[in-house]
């Protein structure tokens, strides 16, 4: 099968994109290299062609009613212009993918709309699940990215510099809230949401292709660094950002990732997987992620067993060198009981324990 190319393909590789299969899609892994491309974001602002990702829009009569019925997080608790953060659940509570609800209001007085960013890897069947799910609710779900762009604009001068080429004040824009912006030199005003994967400020801005590449130029041409796969996966590490796939899947559930907070069992719904999740809250996790640190500079990289007294008892789902902290990191799934910061534990690379501790996460938190 053949690999997908986003509209900025072409752009990043004329800007010096190296080139990988990822999730079907052939996308940049680095530019000028993932240091530098990590610490533009940290330091100043960098940008992401993210247009692998899935956009859906859901319109109809009482979209959060209906949607609510797929997600375990109380979706009246955000308003026209917030989005929120959560996950999508099978019946065993398992994890089927996460995403960010956006409220985008009413579109009349019978119609309200939302709008949908899942992962890429999860796109086709995520789409069709919620299709078949939503349809005979009443509501049509459409896939409004299309051939369009999603871009990544992340860093501390990220927002500043979206202000000066819309000419609107943002500074009352909250995290996690999204309008529509008029940037400068384009043809269509631009969903601009301030969110990200990064653990930087920041937003994420959904184009039409002509637009998408025209704004990507533009951005060069201001100084803004191209960063790839590579550094977005080093800084949502250091954020302790979950990675689809890898810390968590269909057979992991909320509490056991860290993500308990997502559960509102208070709201009066059966949501799909409820029942599965009501029994985990009693009965506690088998297993919980925990962040850690290594005392070497060896990386412990995904499915490297972690040890304890010379036993097996986790394995690490995520790992790298942090180029912030200058230390080895990881997130890891270990027993309850071996989870308390603090606790000592090795992880086993290329056949040598190396010791590790258990550390509160995020690893690195924007000041």
């Amino acid at each position: 099968m053949s690999l997908q190319r986003t509209p900025l393909f072409e752009s990043c590789r004329s800007a010096g994109g190296r080139m990988v299969p990822f999730a079907g899609w052939e996308m940049p892994v680095q530019f000028s290299g993932l240091i530098q491309e990590h610490k533009a974001v940290r330091e100043r602002v960098g940008m992401f062609d993210i247009s692998h990702m899935g956009v859906l829009r859901l319109e109809g009569a009482n979209p959060k009613d209906a949607l609510q019925r797929l997600i375990p997080s109380d979706l009246h608790r955000i308003g026209p212009g917030e989005a929120c953060y959560s996950v999508l659940l099978n019946e065993r509570g398992g994890i089927r993918d996460d995403l960010i609800v956006y409220d985008c209001g009413a579109i009349d007085a019978e119609r309200g709309a939302l709008v949908l960013v899942i992962n890429a890897a999860c796109a086709d069947s995520d789409t069709a699940w919620i299709r078949e799910q939503m349809e005979p609710a009443g509501l049509t779900v459409t896939d409004i990215k299309k051939d369009g762009v999603l871009l990544a604009l992340q860093g501390p001068e990220a927002m500043g510099l979206l202000q000066e080429l819309s000419g609107e004040d943002l500074s009352g824009l909250p995290r996690f809230g999204h309008r529509m912006l008029k940037l400068e030199g384009l043809s269509q005003p631009v969903f601009s949401a301030r969110t990200g994967y990064t653990g930087e400020d920041g937003a994420e801005l959904l184009l039409n292709a002509d637009d998408g590449q025209k704004l990507w130029q533009l951005l060069l041409d201001r100084g803004v660094t191209p960063c790839g796969l590579g550094a977005r996966d080093t800084l949502r590490l250091e954020a302790a950002m979950h990675l689809y796939g890898q810390d968590m899947n269909d057979k992991t559930n909320p509490f056991e990732a860290g993500l308990g907070w997502l559960v509102h069992l208070e709201i009066p719904v059966d949501f799909v997987g409820r029942q599965a999740l009501e029994q985990a809250a009693e009965s506690g996790p088998a297993k919980r992620l925990v962040g850690l640190k290594l005392q070497s500079r060896a990386i412990a990289r995904h499915d490297y067993p972690v040890m304890h007294n010379g036993e097996t008892v986790g394995i690490v789902t995520s790992g790298t060198w942090s180029p912030t902290l200058e230390e080895a990191i990881a997130l890891a799934y270990v027993p309850p009981s071996l989870a308390k910061l603090g606790t000592e534990l090795s992880v086993e690379i290329r056949g040598k324990a190396q010791p590790a501790t258990v550390v509160r996460k995020p690893f690195y938190k924007r000041a």
